[in-house]
């Protein structure tokens, strides 16, 4: 089974991060970077289908900067076979990313694709279904379990409480929920086999995006929080200012 995960670098999750000067970036000064959880989780998922499966390949791709190597070799410390970098500095938007991947891609074996829901970074959950319509594929997404059957993967989502299965035919585009693998760490003998296997650096297209950002800026701050004491004094002034300032009483 040949397998694709496409993965982003993003901003550790435990990061403060801080608007830059120009008030439509991020101030990387000191920042920590990683892939992004839920496309751990797909790296992790590709490789236990290809072991499952007893043969194949897991291919990690990504679009982003030269920095990003560090990912996709984390990709391949932790089990993948081979990875593609195509190199863009530039921000791109969901559109942008999923064509660049498409061209990454277009010419390659595979049985399947896989993505992280989204990244934690922009949380938009839109490069893995553009990505499968651009490339003429059948899309699941949010999916929290996966097997593979022959040419068919067996697909399982939450909907409203319920768990909804659905068959699909291979190729196809899956992108993942948190609980459809726990990415292992990456131990000292796959960090030094890493070292040793491919990664490509190809060229692509950043254009095509329909996105523009124009501001960034942080969350109001969140206003001091007030003790009330556990007194009926302290109830009747929770209560006068649920009603008096709050106005929801």
């Amino acid at each position: 089974m040949k397998i694709i995960v496409c993965v982003k670098r993003v901003v550790d999750t435990e990061t403060r991060v801080k608007v830059a000067a120009d008030g439509r970036s991020i101030d990387l000064g000191g920042v920590q970077f990683i892939m992004a959880p839920y496309d751990e989780m797909a790296v992790e998922k590709a490789i236990q289908l290809r072991d499952a499966a007893g043969t194949g390949s897991v291919t990690v791709v990504t679009v982003g900067p030269a920095a990003a190597t560090k990912e996709l070799r984390t990709a391949l410390a932790m089990g993948a076979d081979d990875a593609v970098h195509a190199v863009v500095e530039a921000r791109m938007g969901p559109n942008a990313t999923a064509e660049a991947l498409k061209q990454v891609i277009d010419g390659r074996e595979y049985d399947l694709i896989l993505c992280g829901k989204q990244a934690t970074d922009e949380d938009d959950a839109a490069v893995g279904p553009l990505l499968a319509a651009a490339l003429g594929l059948p899309c699941v997404a949010f999916v929290h379990g996966l097997t593979v059957d022959g040419r068919t993967a067996i697909a399982e989502r939450e909907v409203d409480g319920e768990t909804e299965r659905l068959d699909v035919d291979l190729p196809a585009v899956i992108t993942a929920q948190k609980g459809l693998a726990e990415a292992r760490y990456p131990g000292l003998k796959g960090i030094m086999a890493a070292k040793k296997k491919p990664l490509e650096t190809v060229a692509c297209d950043a254009t095509g995006g329909k996105t523009e950002l124009r501001s960034l800026e942080l969350p109001p701050a969140r206003a001091a929080m007030v003790k009330i004491e556990p007194t009926a004094a302290g109830m009747q002034s929770l209560l006068t200012a649920l009603r008096n300032d709050k106005k929801v009483l």
